[in-house]
């Protein structure tokens, strides 16, 4: 199954935090079933791992509005934002 990672600066990492952990309903129109595994580091960068089930709806979402707003909110700075579709994989 496809993953997707995506990394940001975030303004407060704390605030960031609680507000990225009242997402559960964004997260379902991305069509995340499973855990969603998330890093904060002490400059302020988080990275944010899932695996959607519909990787165009789940893009799609990504891109729209809600999440914009979901992201101002959190603090996330906008122009940061990096998304990585982890679409190969290598198995040692």
């Amino acid at each position: 199954m496809t993953k997707v990672l995506v990394t940001a600066q975030v303004e407060d990492a704390v605030k960031w935090e609680e507000g990225f952990r009242t997402h559960a309903d964004l997260f379902k129109k991305y069509t995340v079933n499973k855990p969603v595994n998330f890093s904060v580091k002490d400059n302020n960068e988080v990275a944010v791992n899932f695996e959607p089930d519909d990787l165009d709806k789940c893009l799609a979402m990504i891109n729209s509005p809600e999440t914009a707003e979901a992201m101002a909110f959190d603090g996330v700075k906008r122009d940061t934002v990096k998304i990585y579709v982890l679409d190969k994989e290598y198995k040692v």
